[in-house]
C-alpha cells in the first residue's frame, strides 16, 4: 500500500480558505499529501461544510481526500470575538449531529482542555469544559472512534482524563506538555502530532526526541500554526513538519513521511468512512 502524506489535523472548512479552496487543494496534493483529516471546533455552521460540501456535493468534491471529524472544541466564540469555555448545553444540542453523521466520522474532534494561564479559566468554566470532554469522549467509545485531542496548558490533566475514561485511540494535537507527561501518553497507546510552527524555536526538540516515532503523526492545524505566525498555513506544509521531525530525530524525511503515515492508518478508519462517502456521493448522483 502505498501511503502520502496525512495531515491528521488541519481545519480545511475554515473561513480562510474559501476563497480559493481548490488551489489549497492543488498544493496540497502537489506536495504528496494524500489525506487531510478535518476537524471542526464548533459543530454549525462549519459542520455541513465539512460533511456535506467537502466530501460529496460540490464541484469541489474530495471523498478521497477529506477525512472528517466531529467535536466541540473547549473553546467558543463569545460575544465581541472573545472566547469562553464550551457548556455543556451546546453539546446537547449538537449530539445529534454526531450520531446522524457517524458512519462518515474518522474521529471525534477536535475535543479537550483549555487552561491557558492568561484567560484564567474559573472553576465554573474548568468543569464545563471537563464534562463535556468526557461526555464526548464516551460518544467516542460508543461509536467506537479515536478522539482528536486539544491539550493546551492542561496536558497532564488531558492525558490522565483519557486514561480514566478507558480511552485507547487518541491523538493529542500540537502537543507542548512535558516529556514525562507525553510517555504517560505513550504507555496508553496515544499518537502526536506537530505542526510547521515548531520549526520556529528549539523548544519542541526534547519532547519530539522523547517520544518514539511510532507515536509520531504530522498536522498542521491549518490555517493556523504555520512557520510565520502572519501568514495563513496551508496543508502543503506538512514537508515543513516532516522535515524538521526527520532533523531533530536524525532520520530521513522519508523515513518520518512513511512512519508518520502508517502510524496516521493506523488509529484513524480512513476505509470505513471512505467506502461510505462513495456510497453517498452515488446515490446523491442517482
Amino acid at each position: 500500500m502505498e501511503f502520502g502524506f496525512v495531515d491528521c489535523h488541519c481545519h480545511i472548512s475554515a473561513r480562510e480558505f474559501e476563497e480559493d479552496l481548490e488551489d489549497v487543494i492543488q498544493r496540497s496534493t502537489e506536495v504528496g499529501v494524500k489525506t487531510l483529516v478535518a476537524v471542526t471546533e464548533g459543530v454549525l455552521p462549519r459542520l455541513y461544510f465539512i460533511i456535506e460540501v467537502l466530501p460529496l456535493n460540490s464541484p469541489l468534491s474530495y471523498p478521497d481526500l477529506v477525512a472528517p471529524c466531529l467535536g466541540l472544541h473547549p473553546l467558543q466564540g463569545g460575544e465581541g470575538g472573545e472566547q469562553r469555555s464550551v457548556k455543556p448545553q451546546e453539546l446537547d444540542a449538537a449530539l445529534p449531529h454526531f450520531y446522524k453523521h457517524r458512519q462518515r466520522l474518522v474521529a471525534i474532534g477536535e475535543i479537550g482542555l483549555d487552561f491557558t494561564p492568561w484567560r484564567a479559566p474559573a472553576q465554573q468554566d474548568r468543569d464545563d469544559q471537563m464534562n463535556v470532554f468526557i461526555k464526548q469522549l464516551n460518544v467516542a467509545k460508543e461509536l467506537d472512534l479515536p478522539v482528536n485531542v486539544h491539550s493546551r496548558s492542561a496536558a497532564k490533566v488531558t492525558i490522565a482524563t483519557m486514561r480514566e475514561q478507558g480511552i485507547s485511540r487518541a491523538l493529542l494535537h500540537n502537543f507542548a506538555g512535558k516529556p514525562s507527561v507525553a510517555l504517560e501518553g505513550v504507555k496508553a497507546g496515544y499518537l502526536f502530532s506537530f505542526p510547521p510552527a515548531v520549526c520556529r524555536n528549539q523548544q519542541r526538540d526534547k519532547l519530539i526526541r522523547q517520544i518514539p516515532l511510532e507515536h509520531i503523526c504530522l498536522e498542521t492545524d491549518s490555517p493556523a500554526l504555520g512557520l510565520d505566525k502572519h501568514v495563513r498555513n496551508e496543508p502543503c506544509n506538512i514537508v515543513l513538519s516532516c522535515r524538521y521531525i526527520a532533523e531533530v530525530k536524525g532520520l530521513s524525511p522519508q523515513t518520518v513521511q512513511l512512519a508518520t503515515a502508517q502510524n496516521a492508518h493506523r488509529l484513524f478508519p480512513f476505509n470505513v468512512s471512505r467506502s461510505h462517502a462513495h456510497r453517498s456521493t452515488r446515490a446523491s448522483e442517482r
